[in-house]
């Protein structure tokens, strides 16, 4: 089945190829969409001990929204993933990084020093700094994601902008 995204006027520049749905692609995407997310999470959570980190893991979670979104159409990709919820995260991600860093800092520690929390809190050293990772990856994540939409739209705006 061949669904048309854009239009071709003939004047201009050309346009986008059709979306073609292709069952083995969205075959293939059901099936290793999980395994790329939980791998994404794992490089996440195990950036303090090993290589890997929220940057790392972050694109390899974003990956796989992009991933759906050339597997099943960018158009139901991103009403599936509306813009509110990209906001709301990236947005948790940078309060999950401050606010933990300005409790290190309540806690009369420099910013982001896990340290002053081993007293009270047993291994917190490496569950903060797992709680930073996954706050960076969500970041990561959803400027991925949204910079994917972004770029899927187009820039007809802009042009019809200019020429007026």
């Amino acid at each position: 089945t061949a669904r048309e995204d854009t239009a071709d006027s003939g004047d201009g520049p050309p346009t986008m190829a059709p979306y073609v749905e292709s069952a083995i692609i969205m075959t293939t995407v059901r099936l290793i969409a999980p395994f790329v997310f939980t791998y994404g999470l794992f490089v996440m959570f195990h950036g303090a001990d090993s290589p890997g980190g929220g940057f790392q893991g972050g694109v390899i979670v974003g990956s796989v929204v992009i991933m759906i979104g050339f597997a099943f159409g960018v158009q139901p990709t991103r009403e599936w993933v509306a813009n509110d919820l990209l906001v709301g995260v990236a947005v948790l991600g940078a309060l999950t990084f401050v606010g933990i860093g300005l409790a290190t800092v309540l806690a009369e520690g420099t910013f982001l020093e896990y340290a002053v929390f081993e007293g009270s809190i047993p291994h917190a050293s490496k569950y903060l700094i797992e709680l930073v990772e996954l706050g960076i990856g969500a970041i990561v994540a959803a400027v991925a994601i949204g910079l994917f939409f972004l770029l899927a739209a187009g820039f007809d705006d802009l042009a019809e902008e200019d020429s007026s």
